[in-house]
């Protein structure tokens, strides 16, 4: 295969490709197109001691010769993703859109909230956030037009009825507002988000659940007589269905905690539930969710996803092999 480039040649055969410098040996099979004299110096470089430059575009026929532990030119190349992360300004959205926009040599990052001040929390300068209601079908097909991939992080978010005095034993009660009940939000709303997402032509769809799901009678779904867990497993099934590539991430217990530190966990069917591994921490959940926009091996697939306690274990790094072991589609 042939690629071409448009690189930085230096006297002592250093270039830079994409800002990556990259030393190549004399032995390098390259063809010359076109040369140009580089009028004035380009700025900071990683070779302080290269005196001249000249600008040419040069065709690679051959890779063997890379003697530096850079990445390949084949991914320095490769084109960004453009993400849509909806439910940006929740807990777990806002952290999937800040790493998203921390890798913006690999993504370019989109959010969609439901209000103007919904987008504050994110940061009033922040770029590409559209502002819609998931239960506008129609209010949200702009979001959607041109990204590559979403992760649906919306969620329907039970309040505790003002009140209650635990010192009087008893427990909370819950209610949703007015329009934002599970059935609207978790089944309407992600029916919606899907269905833009497949007119959009997005590639792949990621969407964040619940552990819990395989329980009609769990405790999360009396909470305010919402039945949120029935809702999102009916949304979790449409998407299935939709003929996208997809992956369904059922977490356990959401911690605010750093992430990063902790052996991950996957399993199916609610059976991590019945160990002591049922918890995870919101920013392990925002990574998993982005690196299986990398991995073919995340797509159609289905998992429940949980942390062994810091400390205990190794830190999950390597997520090809973490997805490589879910065989369920749903």
């Amino acid at each position: 295969m042939l690629f071409d480039w448009t690189v930085h040649i230096t006297p002592d055969n250093a270039f830079n490709i994409l800002g990556r410098a990259v030393l190549i040996r004399p032995s390098t099979e390259a063809h010359l197109f076109s040369s140009f004299s580089f009028l004035r110096h380009p700025g900071p470089h990683s070779f302080p001691f290269v005196q001249s430059f000249s600008f040419v575009r040069v065709r690679v026929i051959s890779l063997p010769f890379l003697s530096l532990p850079f990445p390949s030119l084949a991914m320095a190349d490769a084109p960004r993703l453009t993400v849509l992360v909806t439910g940006a300004s929740g807990r777990t959205g806002q952290i999937a859109y800040k790493k998203l926009e921390e890798r913006h040599e690999q993504f370019i990052s989109r959010g969609l909230v439901r209000s103007e001040e919904s987008k504050q929390k994110i940061g009033p300068d922040s770029d590409n956030i559209y502002i819609a209601d998931i239960r506008d079908a129609n209010g949200i097909a702009p979001a959607f037009q041109g990204a590559d991939a979403v992760i649906i992080l919306t969620s329907a978010v039970p309040k505790m009825k003002p009140g209650f005095d635990p010192t009087k034993g008893g427990r909370p009660e819950f209610y949703y507002e007015d329009g934002q009940f599970p059935e609207q939000v978790d089944w309407i709303g992600q029916m919606n988000q899907i269905d833009a997402a497949k007119a959009a032509g997005v590639k792949h769809v990621v969407l964040v659940g619940s552990m819990g799901g395989t329980n009609p009678n769990h405790p999360l779904n009396s909470l305010g007589n919402g039945n949120i867990l029935v809702w999102k497993r009916k949304a979790e099934q449409y998407l299935a269905d939709s003929g996208i590539p997809y992956t369904i991430i059922r977490p356990g217990g959401l911690l605010d905690k750093e992430g990063g530190l902790r052996e991950l966990v996957v399993g199916k069917d609610d059976e991590l539930l019945q160990t002591d591994t049922k918890s995870i921490p919101r920013a392990d959940v925002a990574e998993v969710c982005i690196q299986a926009l990398q991995f073919e091996e995340a797509k159609f697939k289905a998992l429940d996803l949980a942390s062994k306690p810091e400390g205990v274990g190794t830190p999950t790094k390597d997520f090809k092999a973490l997805f490589e072991q879910i065989s369920s589609r749903f």
